[in-house]
């Protein structure tokens, strides 16, 4: 048998004799696009693979920024300042409350001599001088009809040298009564101070 011949011409054309390459496809283009990354291997078309370099080195991702490195004494000397500042507060305060208490240089009580008109009030007034530092009057008033008031206080702000304290008495019918209203300091000191008066009305 001879060997096959070489096609003479487009009618003696046959498909036993086509090469290999019509069978397992031609070999891919030079610039197939690939179809994703994995690594450093590129994967083209589908069937067919080709381990190839990475285009670029392919680098590991970074991990977070380091923190940036505190200067040592900086925290402490912004909660000091807080400290401190806290401190005076707490400190003012305390001496409001529990330093020297307010010191009391006079007390005075007055009222009308004439006494209130029929069926009035008299307005019996004391002044209880201080020495300016702020602190809390306890007092109570005493009448000569023989009541008195509750235990009362009066709260003296810083910087103010005089305390004003009133005591309403309320009059009615006719006659005439001799009065006398006390103001007795409690504290800080033992204090007393009075007034006296007559109440007249005449039918």
């Amino acid at each position: 048998m001879s060997g096959p011949r070489a096609p003479q011409g487009d009618d003696d054309y046959s498909a036993t004799v086509l090469g290999s390459h019509w069978f397992t496809g031609p070999p891919p283009p030079a610039d197939a696009a690939p179809d994703r990354v994995e690594g450093s291997v590129l994967r083209f078309g589908p069937g067919v693979t080709a381990a190839m370099p990475a285009p670029f080195p392919v680098l590991p991702s970074p991990g977070p920024a380091p923190a940036p490195a505190r200067r040592r004494g900086a925290g402490w000397r912004r909660y000091t300042l807080a400290v401190v500042v806290l401190a005076a507060v707490l400190g003012y305060l305390g001496w409001q409350r529990y330093g020297p208490a307010v010191q009391v240089r006079d007390v005075a009580v007055s009222t009308d001599p004439a006494g209130p008109g029929c069926d009035s009030a008299a307005d019996v007034v004391a002044v209880v001088r201080t020495d300016g530092r702020p602190g809390v009057l306890t007092y109570r008033w005493v009448r000569s009809d023989g009541t008195r008031s509750a235990d009362l206080t009066e709260r003296v702000p810083s910087g103010r040298t005089e305390a004003t304290l009133h005591l309403l008495w309320t009059f009615q019918g006719a006659g005439s009564y001799p009065a006398r209203a006390e103001l007795q300091l409690i504290s800080p000191v033992r204090r007393t101070a009075a007034a006296e008066f007559t109440y007249r009305c005449r039918p």
